[in-house]
């Protein structure tokens, strides 16, 4: 290689980097979302992958009969503008805000990589329950045991392996006894998104 800056002249002994293959997911995100959600043993129903936080993830959700109820008899339908949810919490506004009608039940993630599992999760990891599923092509790599599963067992985040022939397994379950973070805006915003998405379904 030459040293001049902005040209690049490749010599005949230099090699290339062999490419990595792309890890594919073995079933479309909606689905192994819902099996894990099953094996996982979460109640409610995986809402339909969307970008939260700039993450994308799947909210797992159920609707609260009674609280779904009384909204439709006040008409007060899910308020999914985020500066007017954050407002909520003010001590003023006790009382007078509309009731929660979902229980978030936990957060998962569908990706192709760990570390992007990870990042996904970090937002939401202190609201509740949140697991990631990776393709079953990941799982027996050294990366995958010294680093994957470590880091995910600290975070109290569970893994599922989703492999084409088997469905999904569990590899790591989350945490049984976790302290969660109290209701705040961010969380009282992700329960308005949630609860239009339940509406929609």
């Amino acid at each position: 290689m030459t040293g001049i800056p902005g040209r690049m002249a490749v010599t005949a002994d230099v090699t290339s980097l062999p490419t990595p293959s792309a890890v594919e997911l073995p079933a479309p995100d909606d689905e192994l979302a819902s099996a894990a959600v099953a094996q996982l043993g979460w109640p409610g129903v995986a809402l339909p992958p969307m970008t939260l936080l700039g993450r994308r993830i799947s909210l797992v959700a159920e609707l609260l009969p009674d609280a779904h109820a009384e909204r439709i008899c006040l008409g007060q339908a899910p308020v999914t503008d985020r500066a007017t949810v954050s407002t909520w919490v003010w001590p003023e506004f006790a009382g007078q805000v509309p009731a929660a009608a979902v229980r978030i039940v936990g957060v998962l993630a569908v990706v192709r990589h760990w570390r992007t599992g990870l990042a996904a999760l970090a937002p939401f990891a202190r609201y509740g329950d949140t697991a990631m599923v990776v393709p079953s092509s990941v799982v027996l790599t050294h990366d995958y045991l010294a680093n994957c599963l470590p880091r995910a067992r600290n975070y109290g985040i569970a893994v599922v392996s989703a492999d084409p022939d088997n469905g999904v397994d569990l590899d790591l379950p989350g945490r049984d006894e976790k302290v969660t973070a109290g209701i705040d805006a961010v969380s009282r915003w992700v329960n308005e998104v949630a609860y239009e998405r339940v509406l929609s379904a």
